[in-house]
Order: structure tokens, then sequence, then C-alpha cells
């Protein structure tokens, strides 16, 4: 199988790494690929939208007050950022709540800035603190919604994830059977199936926002509320110095991306131009599984894809260039080596 990144310390081959590759338009139709594109795949935080869609349909939003913010929050693998935390608390109250409510479990911050404050002030995390609280919180407030009970809201057979999993499975064009089930890192269940289903979701997102309301289904309308939600709050999905974060603020609404653990990226990019030099019909999904699961790989195949794909313009392919690794640097700031990524998209007709 292709290499789609290759990192050299000195002039010596470090480590290869392999990715999947799947770009898909509106019609489902797979444009351009790498890999296998049908790779069956724990797509772990990608989930998030499908998984707040759920949320979403049970009404549990308007009856609790939900903001955009925090439905972006729900759809987040954030910072732990003193935001994120108190955002979190917030939602938790309106759903009428509380932390011990959780099922998720504290853990280390994703951000170093936050790591280090955490150690100066010796502070211990709890659920509320876990980057996917705003999931957790979202959760509960669609249980309530539905009259099902709080507890136990993390297990296969709680009404609410039964209703998620359905929902996914929906999403994604796929009959529930299609989807796969194991249980993320945060205690909720986790779904997989092919790299192309995942473009296909986030083809769906962007396509929701670019339909004009009277064209909209109440899934739809759905959809494009996520899709506003991560794209006017791109904080709250990710946090300061993240390149899902630093990608949604630079392209102004164009696009929603989202990671998830392991390696793996989605993104949902609105109809224009660049779409359809692509051969797209309306928006367009893409969906990336890096073999071994390196993130830092990850969102260097990522940024060069787009690039590749033509998918920006000059101010996102500069805010994404600190993912590039162009240069590594050891702990005294010598040059150690590169990554050189080149992904080999294969045009499907």
């Amino acid at each position: 199988m292709a290499v789609a990144a290759t990192v050299y310390r000195g002039d010596v081959v470090e480590n290869t790494h392999i990715a999947h590759v799947a770009v898909v338009d509106t019609e489902g139709r797979v444009l351009h690929a790498s890999g296998d594109p049908s790779r069956v795949t724990l797509v772990r935080s990608a989930a998030k939208p499908a998984q707040a869609l759920a949320v979403v349909e049970t009404g549990a939003l308007e009856r609790f007050g939900f903001d955009d913010a925090d439905l972006a929050l729900m759809c987040g693998s954030h910072n732990s950022e003193e935001r994120h935390i108190e955002r979190a608390r917030r939602m938790l109250a309106k759903a009428q709540a509380t932390e011990a409510d959780l099922r998720c479990g504290g853990h280390p911050p994703i951000s170093d800035a936050v790591y280090r404050e955490w150690i100066r002030r010796d502070f211990v995390p709890g659920a509320v603190c876990s980057n996917c609280s705003g999931k957790h919180a979202g959760m509960l407030a669609g249980a309530r919604a539905m009259g099902a009970a709080l507890a136990d809201y993390h297990l296969a057979e709680h009404p609410l994830q039964r209703l998620v999993k359905h929902t996914v499975a929906q999403a994604c064009d796929l009959p529930d059977d299609g989807v796969q089930w194991a249980v993320d890192g945060c205690n909720l269940p986790t779904p997989a199936f092919p790299l192309d289903r995942l473009a296909r979701l986030y083809m769906k997102l962007a396509r929701a926002a670019d339909m004009h309301a009277p064209q909209r289904s109440a899934r739809d309308e759905a959809l494009a509320r996520i899709y506003r939600a991560m794209t006017a709050h791109p904080e709250m999905v990710a946090g300061e110095g993240r390149f899902c974060t630093t990608l949604m603020q630079a392209s102004r609404g164009a696009l929603a991306a989202k990671v998830g653990a392991d390696a793996s990226y989605a993104i949902g990019v609105r109809a224009s131009a660049q779409t359809e030099k692509l051969g797209a019909k309306g928006a367009l999904g893409i969906a990336v599984k890096v073999e071994d699961g390196n993130s830092t790989i990850l969102y260097a195949i990522v940024a060069e894809l787009l690039m590749k794909l033509g998918i920006g313009d000059e101010e996102v392919h500069r805010a994404l260039d600190p993912f590039r690794l162009r240069s590594m640097r050891n702990t005294v700031g010598l040059e150690t080596g590169r990554v050189e990524v080149g992904v080999a998209l294969a045009e499907i007709r």
C-alpha cells in the first residue's frame, strides 16, 4: 500500500505512514481516493456530530435552552480550558444534572498549556474536565428530554444509546447492523463503519448548510444547525493551538472539521468553485485514517491533502503551516529531520 508520509531523521528514513482517504460528493460518489476508501474505521470522536444529531432530534436543545456554543461543545474534543469546563457545568445545570451524573472520567488535558497550569495548581481533574464532557452533558439532556433515566445513559442498551445508534447509521446511509460498536475512551459507545461513510456524513453537514430553509427537511435543519455551531464556535470544538479550531477559524465557515482519536479525520466542505473543479456536485466530504494511529502525522497529511485538492485559500494553508512538520527539532532547537507527505490520490470515475 502506498506510503502517505515519510519521517526522516537526518537523511535516514525513521518511519513511514500509510493513510486511507475518501472524497465524496452529494450523490455519495467517491471522487478521489487513496489506500482503501472503504476501510472499516473506528472513527472515534469524528462521530460526535452524528451523536449530537440524535440529541438535537430529541428536542433537548430547545427544552433546556442550549445555544450553538453548547452544541459545538457537544461535538468537540476540547482542551479542558476554563471556558470549556465552565460551559460543560452550565450545560449540566440547564439539564438539571450534576457532575456526579457523568460517566466519563477525568484525565490529563490535551493542551500542554492547560496541563502546566494544572500541575502548578496541583489540580485533580474530575469528569467535567474530560475532553468529551460536552458530549456527555448533551446526552444527559437528551435522556431527560426523552423521559429516560439519567442512570446508565452511557450503556449500549439505554434508550438514548439505542436512538444514537439508529441515528448514526441513518446519517451514514447504512442499516443499523451495518455499523459496528465498541467502547470509547470516554466510556460511551463508539461506531465503526467504512471510511467513505464518514466522508458522506460530513458531506451531509455541508450540504445541509448550503440548502435554503424551505428546501430543508427536519433532519437537514438539525444537520445545518450542527454545521453552523461548529463553524461559528470552533474554539469549543477543540481550543487554543489545535488543528480543528485553526482550520475552521481560517476557513471562515467554508468547512466543518473534526478529529477522531487514533488518527481519523473528517471534513465537510460547502459547495464552491473549488469543489466544482474536483468534479463534485454540490458539497464535498473528506475522510482520512492514518493506519498506525499517529495523529501528529495525520494533521500533516490533512494539511497537504487540502492543498492538493485545492480546498481553502492562501490564508487557510498559511494557518496550517505549523502542522506540516517540514522541520523537526530536538529539545535544544537543533533541526534533526523532516516529514515528507505525498498522498497519492486516484481520481475515481
